[in-house]
This record gives C-alpha cells, sequence and structure tokens, in this order.
C-alpha cells in the first residue's frame, strides 16, 4: 500500500529518447553516449556495488562529512525545508539529510529511472511519515514543472551530492547551478558534493575497480542498446578505459573499440576503427578555488564549506540572492 505522503508526478520520458539520442550521438565526431542512461535498475545496482569498493573513496568521504557536519547544515538550512533533488538514487545520503533536518516539509526527488524512484521515494515515506514525498519521474537536465507540497515549506534547498556535478563541463555546470537556482528561488539554498583534484593515481583506480564493476557498469550502456534498439550491436567489440586527464582536470570514461567493424542501429551504419572509442562519461574535478569561482558565475553566494581530513571532498552549501527589497 502506498503511503500517504507520497504522490508521484510521472512526466513520462519517452522510450524513443534514447535511441535518437544514441544514434545522435554516434554520429558526432567523437563518438559519445548521453551518461544519463546508465542509471537504468541494472546500472543503479552496479553502481551501488562501485560505491562499496576500496578504490572509490568518492561516497564514502562525502558520508562521512555528511555524519560530521550535517547539524551545522541543518541549522543553516532553517525548519521546514523542501529538499529537491535531480537525479535521486539510492538516496542514502538524502535520508541522512532529511533526519539531520528540523521538521522538513517536503521531499522532491527527480529521476529518470522510474523503477529506482519509485523504490527509494516509498523508502523514505515509509521512513519518514511526516514528511511528503514527491518523486517526480523526468528527465532533469531539461525544464520539467515543480509539485509543491500541500502544507507550504520553508527555504528549498536543492541537493545535489555525490560528485554528479562533475559530469558537467565548466560552461555547463555554470547553467545548471543558475537553474537549480530558480528552483530554489530567492533566498534558497543548493547543497552540492564536489569531488577535489588529488594524487592521479587515486583518481585512476576510483574509475578502474580490481572487481572490473566499473567496466561492467560502463558497458551496461551497450547493454542497453541491445536491449531497446533495433541493432546489431555486439558487446564484446569494445572494452572499458578510464583515465585521468590533468590538462582539462578530469577523468574521462571510454567504450574503445577492440577491432575493426560496424555497427548498425535501425537504417544507420557507424564504422568504428580498432582503437576508435565512445565518449560515455566526464567526471571534473575541482580545486576550492574553482568552486568559489564557479559559484560566483552562477550568482551563489558560499555559505559553508565543509572538506575532509585528506581534503579529497567538498561539501559546498550556496545561498541563492535574495531579491532585492521593494
Amino acid at each position: 500500500m502506498r503511503p500517504r505522503s507520497l504522490r508521484v508526478f510521472d512526466l513520462h520520458p519517452t522510450g524513443s529518447d534514447f535511441e535518437a539520442e544514441v544514434v545522435e550521438g554516434l554520429a558526432k565526431p567523437q563518438k559519445t553516449l548521453p551518461c544519463k542512461y546508465f542509471y537504468d535498475a541494472d546500472g543503479a545496482q552496479l553502481f551501488e556495488a562501485i560505491c562499496a569498493t576500496q578504490e572509490y573513496y568518492l561516497t564514502r568521504t562525502e558520508r562521512r562529512i555528511f555524519k560530521e557536519h550535517l547539524p551545522d547544515i541543518a541549522k543553516r538550512v532553517g525548519p521546514r525545508a523542501m529538499v529537491i533533488e535531480p537525479g535521486s538514487g539510492s538516496g542514502v545520503k538524502t535520508r541522512m539529510l532529511l533526519e539531520a533536518l528540523e521538521s522538513p516539509a517536503a521531499y522532491v526527488p527527480v529521476d529518470l529511472s522510474r523503477t529506482q524512484l519509485l523504490v527509494t521515494s516509498a523508502e523514505i515515506a515509509g521512513a519518514l511519515p511526516d514528511l511528503e514525498v514527491l518523486p517526480v519521474c523526468a528527465d532533469y537536465s531539461q525544464p520539467f514543472p515543480l509539485p509543491g507540497p500541500m502544507s507550504g515549506s520553508g527555504r528549498r534547498l536543492v541537493f545535489y551530492p555525490g560528485s554528479t556535478i562533475g559530469n558537467f563541463d565548466r560552461p555547463e555546470a555554470t547553467q545548471f547551478l543558475k537553474r537549480m537556482a530558480e528552483e530554489a528561488g530567492p533566498g534558497g539554498g543548493l547543497l552540492i558534493g564536489f569531488d577535489l583534484k588529488k594524487d592521479p593515481t587515486v583518481l585512476h583506480a576510483a574509475y578502474n575497480d580490481s572487481h572490473g564493476l566499473t567496466a561492467r557498469f560502463n558497458k551496461n550502456l551497450l547493454v542497453r542498446i541491445a536491449k531497446h534498439c533495433d541493432t546489431d550491436l555486439e558487446l564484446d567489440n569494445f572494452a572499458h578505459y578510464a583515465f585521468y586527464n590533468p590538462a582539462h582536470g578530469r577523468v574521462e570514461m571510454h567504450l574503445v573499440a577492440v577491432r575493426d567493424h560496424t555497427v548498425r542501429i535501425k537504417e544507420h551504419k557507424f564504422v568504428f576503427n580498432a582503437g576508435e572509442s565512445i565518449w560515455t562519461e566526464s567526471s571534473y574535478k575541482y580545486t576550492r578555488a574553482e568552486v568559489r569561482g564557479l559559484a560566483t558565475r552562477a550568482g551563489l553566494e558560499v555559505a559553508a564549506e565543509y572538506v575532509d581530513d585528506k581534503n579529497w571532498f567538498l561539501v559546498a552549501l550556496f545561498n541563492v540572492k535574495a531579491a532585492p527589497a521593494g
């Protein structure tokens, strides 16, 4: 039985978009696939397994930061907050935040994967029965209508943990934060996780775990194409490849063709030479100064910064400037 506090808003992101975006990406000079499609049910499960590996420091480091600093974050956010989370995922860190806040009014998770969204939303609604949970099934990279709680709320807080902001290049990150600031509204806040620049060997290990989970996660994009598109794509023709690009301050994740071959998708044909790659994801790393610069360009004020003892990860609380009086 669905909890009374759970209201679902399904904007029905269409499956046909997936095939169209795959064709569009593979037609580029540098072939690409959208990283937003990593997180179907299998991809989400694989990512949770990656987060538990020794090499993938990001999740456990961010959780430690939250555990230490959530009382201060909650004090700064204030009571009756409405928490908006684009790309909500499993919701572990979200529940930590919601339990720390003073009487939060509503939680609005937004995710493309309806299955994952409903599972996470039901778990949080069951654990926090006084909280209105308003899941939105949508592509948050595009504008979408935002539901509001029936009981009213205090500040709006956009919660974007996990260094997912790193999937955007610098101009895209600025535009994304501007759009999230509009969602939060004047006087609202953004709580964002940033992975900081560090020893490249640490970064390399994080995206090339010894269990091969990241490789499976990356290749799951190809599994989705084979499953949902009219194609002759063969998984064994590609291998996972990830590396840190210091000139651009980012980890790049690719699927590299291991032999010459051609892939057909409907009436489209894509020629791959051995060694040619499909670029599937970027994960930009930041310095603290770069985070502040990003905030300035997005028109945000830095309210607080929280880092771990190794200076590997930063959680930043930004304030959206209030509208001028009168």
